[in-house]
């Protein structure tokens, strides 16, 4: 289980707490997460001492964010290894615990493949373990550059798209610091547009059922200092309809070889009224999220959430009259069921552009979208 520890925040602006990191103290190695979950009513950290407790961190969204959870399920088999557990199993857990998410996989495949190289090559266990935390270090850092290339990319293609800057942008979800090593990936080109004085105001879809753009984006846009209004997902239409959005800037969870993209559910109906108001729709993700072994968006599992986050509340930080502080208050009748999907898919004759650290798809086709990936290995090889 992952022990908890609350860091006081109480009259201070939010600190520069990292979503994750690894940390040695004398007991032994940890993976110390920020937990999303907790967010913004109080920064709380989790500390996982095995693969088990970042299973369950991961499952509850405590970490989350397809770029972190790579970088998380990479240093939970390094965990593993170092703390003398079984790395193969603690692999297969990490890689399954959230389906859609590819880079999770990525993650783990990367530290498990150091470990094997290793033991391969004659090491003993302990230098084992070293490379795959080397490895996990080493994608850590990777994802911190390729974040701020990202952002490059994405501020040169709005530009393009939008001469004359006032960029209003609307977004999904949360794409900032709290899913990347760096500053994340959508909201990371919004931030470095901000700072040049080009963002005129960031839209916060608030993302249900379970928030994350009104707990998390609107977090981070307010630290960030940017110009924001949070707005309920079914608002969007109308702020279309009033020509209040130029472009939508979304992350993205999976990206099939055909260009089709697994986000955030809510994703796919921006898509379709950005195109009936001729507003640009930007995914902005690294090439670590592009499974090229996926054909199309038909062939993404889709992980399906329980029902009772669509029939209850959950408000931990706020004592309700009735109701458990930290359960759940209903909003429907007791029995109902729900349709929860964690994710949507695009068709990507709807995506205008996919931006990467490697440089902007667009029009987004097979064929551009496997030579960026090409041109990624090529790199990272030499």
């Amino acid at each position: 289980m992952a022990d908890q520890y609350a860091y006081s925040g109480d009259d201070k602006r939010p600190t520069e707490i990292p979503a994750i990191r690894w940390e040695e103290p004398p007991e032994g190695p940890v993976l110390v997460l920020l937990d999303q979950t907790r967010l913004p009513a109080e920064e709380v950290e989790l500390v996982c001492t095995d693969a088990p407790a970042l299973v369950e961190a991961i499952r509850s969204l405590a970490v989350r964010g397809a770029p972190l959870l790579g970088i998380a399920g990479a240093y939970g088999v390094a965990l593993a290894a170092v703390r003398g557990f079984d790395v193969d199993e603690a692999a297969a857990a990490l890689a399954s615990a959230r389906p859609t998410a590819v880079n999770l996989a990525v993650g783990v495949r990367r530290a498990q493949a150091a470990h094997e190289a290793a033991l391969a090559k004659g090491g003993d266990v302990r230098q084992a373990a070293a490379a795959a935390l080397a490895a996990a270090r080493q994608l850590h850092r990777e994802d911190a550059e390729a974040s701020g290339r990202m952002a490059e990319h994405g501020l040169a293609l709005l530009d393009e798209l939008l001469p004359g800057g006032g960029h209003r942008i609307l977004t999904h979800c949360n794409t900032g610091s709290l899913v990347s090593g760096g500053e994340g990936t959508a909201f990371a080109v919004a931030l470095a547009a901000h700072r040049v004085g080009r963002l005129r105001r960031l839209w916060v879809d608030e993302t249900r059922p379970l928030l994350q753009g009104a707990r998390l984006t609107a977090y981070e846009a307010a630290r960030s200092g940017m110009a924001y209004t949070l707005l309920t997902d079914n608002a969007a239409g109308s702020l279309f309809a009033a020509g209040e959005v130029d472009a939508v800037l979304i992350g993205a969870d999976r990206i099939t070889a055909d260009g089709s993209v697994a986000n955030k559910v809510g994703s796919y109906p921006l898509a379709v009224l950005a195109r009936y108001h001729r507003v640009p729709f930007i995914v902005v993700a690294p090439v670590t999220t592009v499974d090229l072994d996926t054909a199309d968006g038909a062939s993404i599992e889709v992980e399906q959430r329980p029902g009772h986050e669509v029939t209850e509340v959950v408000a931990p930080q706020v004592p309700v009259a009735g109701a458990e502080a930290g359960g759940g208050i209903p909003v429907a009748p007791l029995g109902t069921q729900a349709y929860n999907p964690a994710f949507d898919v695009t068709p990507p004759e709807l995506v205008t552009a996919i931006v990467t650290e490697e440089g902007a798809v667009s029009p987004v086709t097979a064929e551009a979208l496997a030579e960026v990936c090409g041109r990624s290995r090529r790199v990272a090889s030499g």
